[in-house]
């Protein structure tokens, strides 16, 4: 299929055209990049040495059209028109958030600006999104903070046993979740040897993506979903840590509820419940598409904690981009994806 790539400049455009290079099915017949077109490719990703002489072209509909595949991998706010002059023939999969919400005020209050709408939401592992995407010609990739927490707190949510009104979430990331562009925050000097939080207290763009996708799942729809969540900056470049905790509705124990978890993941192929006593590591997901979690109960809050680790490029961004074009166009959802991370 011929594939392109809009945006392919940034951290997630590289990291689809490292992947994308060894896909079977997917061949890379245009690559784009706004304020970077005409230059070479391994100037701005020298990794990608399969590139070498090979330039960034200039975002145009018309080339576009001429795919049957196009990954978008642009700033929040810049795909929407874009996808308006898309041909209906070519299959879509959005990186951006432009299409993740269903409520325009969320939209609104998060991230200013007219709302373009909502496509299908790109999660495989979660109720039947699995089929739903693979029906699918335009999909919304999710952000890569609401992967790791609605991938950690789903099973529970769907059965009701936790308290989802009361969900605290503490996570850290790499650096490359910031974006590419220059800011003095993100330099060496200021990140190394440092931890900080930042979009403090409630105003985080992913709180609401979260919210809307959990009371979906919910086992009552009079659930109300509602998500207190602080993200920290980490000295690393790429990679998620989050600490969930929920209030469980009733007592539970640790083998029951790992049970469910493992019932609830048995046919995903990249949703991995850690043997007891085995913490997941950032470095363990590097490179790969792969979510990695443990879960405990706090006996002395009643509440469940779950550990959940992704690559912010790789199953927050890239890597389930991929995944969700292999549903779209109905290959093994795991074609062209590393079997492993690497460290």
């Amino acid at each position: 299929m011929k594939t392109g790539i809009v945006g392919a400049s940034g951290y997630a455009g590289g990291e689809l055209l490292r992947l994308l290079s060894n896909h079977d099915d997917f061949e890379i017949t245009y690559v784009s990049a706004g304020t970077s077109a005409g230059e070479l490719i391994t100037s701005v990703h020298p990794h990608l040495v399969s590139f070498e002489g090979q330039r960034f072209s200039a975002t145009e509909i018309a080339e576009i059209n001429k795919c049957d595949l196009v990954f978008l991998a642009l700033p929040h706010g810049e795909s929407a028109s874009l996808v308006a002059q898309i041909s209906q023939s070519v299959k879509i999969v959005d990186l951006g958030a432009d299409f993740r919400l269903a409520s325009s005020n969320s939209w609104l209050s998060f991230y200013g600006g007219a709302h373009a709408g909502q496509l299908q939401y790109g999660l495989p592992e979660i109720g039947s999104n699995k089929e739903a995407i693979g029906k699918s010609s335009r999909v919304a990739n999710p952000g890569c903070y609401a992967t790791a927490i609605i991938l950690g707190c789903a099973p529970v949510v769907a059965l009701g046993l936790i308290d989802s009104s009361d969900l605290v979430a503490v996570a850290a990331s790499g650096t490359t979740g910031a974006g590419r562009s220059a800011k003095v925050g993100l330099i060496a000097s200021e990140v190394v040897n440092n931890l900080t939080s930042y979009k403090f207290g409630g105003v985080h763009q992913h709180i609401p993506e979260i919210e809307e996708n959990l009371e979906l799942l919910a086992h009552s729809k009079l659930a109300t979903t509602k998500l207190s969540f602080t993200p920290i900056l980490a000295p690393m470049p790429r990679g998620i840590l989050a600490t969930i905790t929920a209030k469980l509705v009733k007592p539970s124990n640790i083998e029951e509820i790992r049970r469910i978890y493992g019932s609830y993941y048995a046919k995903s192929e990249f949703v991995k419940l850690l043997p007891v006593g085995q913490m997941p590591q950032t470095s363990a997901t590097i490179g790969s598409n792969f979510a990695i979690m443990q879960i405990v109960i706090d006996d002395h809050t009643e509440r469940l904690v779950i550990s959940i680790a992704i690559d912010n490029l790789g199953k927050g961004a890239a890597g389930q981009a991929i995944q969700n074009a292999n549903l779209m166009c109905g290959f093994p959802e795991d074609r062209g994806l590393p079997s492993s991370g690497v460290r």
